[in-house]
């Protein structure tokens, strides 16, 4: 038990720092989060527009709407500027809290991918990291492609993490476990 709760640490902690190198001294994530000069006057038109706090998928018709009026809704739209919206009311910054939360669950993932990795009969470095690197793009393309799918945002930073964070994970595991 104690090698798996070593293992699973280590990991986690391999994997945050990968985040933090991803988002942030490596500036990977930049192209998902773009600045515009216009953000004032964006942020003071959702500010008057009396949105509850949520997240956002414009033009869309109402919930409740027939199918028929969804189909309007859409035809009238179709090639037109459409816009995803995250809207809170007020910035807030926990770095501490979020950072903490964030260890916690590449623990826990690092964890998970531990308990996959010794159902393995044989467990050796190479296999280790091939079901590492398969989970993190197991994640990849059930969560950030399949989204891209649909509201056309960028990956290419999401496919990286997915390989090198994870691939890096796996090595850990597979020098680590097989002892």
């Amino acid at each position: 038990m104690q090698k798996k709760l070593i293992a699973s640490l280590v990991a986690g902690l391999i994997l945050f720092i990968w985040q933090f190198l991803s988002w942030g001294l490596l500036d990977l994530h930049g192209s998902q989060m773009e600045y515009t000069p216009q953000q004032d006057a964006i942020l003071e038109a959702l500010a008057t527009a009396d949105l509850e706090e949520g997240d956002y998928f414009i033009p869309r018709a109402p919930r409740g709407a027939s199918s028929e009026e969804q189909q309007a809704e859409m035809e009238k739209r179709m090639g037109q500027p459409w816009a995803l919206i995250s809207y809170r009311s007020s910035m807030v910054n926990n770095m501490g809290m979020n950072m903490f939360r964030g260890y916690v669950l590449d623990f826990f993932a690092a964890l998970l991918l531990v308990w996959v990795l010794l159902q393995f009969a044989e467990l050796d470095l190479k296999k280790a990291v091939m079901a590492s690197i398969a989970v993190g793009l197991i994640g990849y393309l059930t969560i950030s492609y399949l989204n891209s799918v649909w509201f056309e945002n960028g990956t290419l930073p999401d496919l990286i993490d997915a390989f090198v964070g994870w691939g890096i994970v796996g090595a850990w595991l597979g020098w680590y476990l097989p002892k």
